[in-house]
């Protein structure tokens, strides 16, 4: 039966706070190293160099086409047996960032596609090196598409920190596994941690949204950013 009591004593238990505390600054920093990582898989995967194509291509193959939950075991796991020894959170940090950035790395490379070739011609015709082209005439641009699916990501990376719990990490869900132990009310606990991800993503919401106004603020054009992002998306699918 249903107990209120040992409900709200999870709701104020410090073990979860403890492990929400754990998931935010988990899923914040993974995204901070991932984006970058992203950014340059993406800009690989645009080269010339056939090469580099050919690596970055293969990593968003592997990473994308294997569960992060084997990554994550193969990791902590699998790397000892070959000299590599990881903590438990740099296991989890590692998986959790190769993971991600590979799905970044898709939304990166479709926002650099949605913006029009001819602008950043224009800008190498001034004679502004390739990268400023990129830092000043590409990227802005492409932000405006890039926010709410890398917003998203956000969203999900929150709950999906979950499966490092299967290489003790002491994160939200795991906090929650032990509190249930000491009185077997896991219907209660698991409701209160639920609880927890639906405020954290929320609020998360809250964030994306004002993301969302404050990097297309100054752009009226977003229909035809749509049409262009969308027509970007579909450039990749048929690749």
């Amino acid at each position: 039966m249903w107990s209120w009591d040992a409900f709200f004593s999870f709701l104020t238990n410090p073990q979860l706070i403890q492990g929400a505390w754990t998931t935010i600054w988990l899923t914040t920093v993974s995204m901070a190293l991932a984006l970058p990582l992203a950014v340059l898989v993406a800009l690989g995967r645009a080269s010339r160099i056939a090469p580099v194509r050919a690596v970055t291509g293969c990593y968003v193959w592997l990473m994308r086409g294997t569960p992060l939950l084997v990554q994550l075991v193969i990791i902590y796991t699998g790397l000892p047996q070959v000299g590599l020894r990881l903590g438990v959170i740099s296991a989890a940090l590692t998986g959790l960032v190769l993971n991600e950035a590979a799905y970044l790395s898709e939304i990166v490379r479709a926002g650099v596609l949605s913006v029009p070739r001819g602008q950043s011609e224009a800008a190498r015709a001034l004679g502004m090196p390739p990268w400023k082209v990129f830092r000043v005439v590409v990227m802005p641009q492409a932000l405006r598409v890039m926010v709410p699916p890398l917003g998203n990501s956000f969203n999900g990376l929150l709950k999906t920190t979950t499966l490092v719990s299967v290489i003790s990490v002491e994160e939200l869900l795991r906090r929650t596994q032990f509190a249930v132990q000491t009185n077997f009310r896991v219907l209660e606990g698991l409701t209160a941690a639920a609880l927890y991800y639906l405020a954290m993503t929320t609020l998360w919401g809250l964030v994306q949204r004002w993301l969302e106004i404050r990097v297309g603020r100054g752009h009226e054009n977003r229909p035809a950013t749509g049409r262009r992002m969308k027509s970007a998306v579909l450039e990749l699918e048929t690749r």
